[in-house]
């Protein structure tokens, strides 16, 4: 394999010998590696392939942005719990879930404990997912000095159920397109900032956009009466509660479906990390 682009110490982008862009990561793997280079196989600790033609550059972007321990700890985790195979389908998901676990620890290390109050629906909708998700919390925690709380699970289940969404409505597609363009501009003009769509933040404001319209889809948006975390979003956040009131009343518009309180206060936690990127 030979390095196509460099992007830290931990993480390179390479051509493997069937011709695929990979990503490789692995401690010291980019120091002083240069493209064009022969990649070290003793260094790589983990291959990423993209699919589903996601770009490349832009998922090593995302990984180097997280530290590796909490990639090693997630893939060692999946694979203790028996997920190799969910892995092999959607590598993507370990990126997911390392970028999660990650946030959720700089959370707890600032005092900021968020209680998902969708237990319930979880637990109803999702149980394979959600049984999953415990076992892995589980893995996780013996890994980790911070313990995460078992909240986490539900957030953990959801990333799984997402990793096997997908749809072949091209048209429903193009209307995302447009809606995401729409709701950034509004982001923009709210919080009077430039966003870069290209961004490992703004990327993953995007996911969260394309997850929660498959939801609206499926007839499967998140709710819970009464939401705890809507209240302390709005009090922690209330420009970017605002801001994600507007953005729901034009996804109504758009989509024909008027948001729950819940997605509404989880988009503006989203809101509120990609306008400030220091939540």
């Amino acid at each position: 394999m030979r390095v196509l682009r460099v992007f830290n110490n931990n993480v390179v982008l390479a051509r493997d010998d069937a011709g695929r862009d990979v990503i490789l990561t692995g401690r010291g793997l980019g120091y002083q590696a240069r493209p064009g280079r022969e990649v070290d196989p003793v260094a790589v600790q983990r291959t990423f392939v993209p699919v589903d033609g996601r770009d490349p550059d832009h998922l090593a972007e995302l990984l180097a942005s997280i530290p590796p321990e909490h990639i090693q700890l997630v893939g060692e985790a999946l694979t203790e719990v028996g997920l190799d195979d969910t892995v092999l389908r959607n590598p993507a998901l370990v990126v997911a879930l390392a970028d999660h676990i990650s946030f959720a620890v700089r959370r707890l290390e600032h005092g900021l404990i968020i209680e998902y109050p969708l237990l319930g629906e979880v637990k109803n909708l999702y149980s394979r997912e959600y049984a999953q998700a415990l076992t892995l919390l589980a893995a996780v925690n013996d890994r980790l000095e911070t313990q995460l709380p078992d909240g986490e699970a539900v957030a953990l289940a959801l990333h799984l159920v997402n990793a096997g969404f997908s749809t072949g409505d091209l048209s429903y597609t193009y209307t995302m397109t447009a809606v995401i363009s729409q709701l950034i501009e509004v982001i923009e003009l709210t919080f009077d900032v430039r966003l870069d769509e290209g961004s490992v933040s703004v990327g993953r404001f995007i996911t969260h956009l394309r997850y929660l319209f498959v939801r609206i889809q499926q007839h499967q948006q998140l709710t819970d009466q009464p939401s705890v975390i809507g209240t302390a979003i709005k009090e922690s956040y209330p420009q970017a509660a605002e801001c994600a009131e507007r953005l729901a009343g034009i996804l109504e518009l758009r989509l024909g479906s008027p948001l729950t309180s819940d997605e509404t206060s989880y988009l503006a936690l989203h809101v509120a990390r990609v306008a400030n990127d220091t939540i």
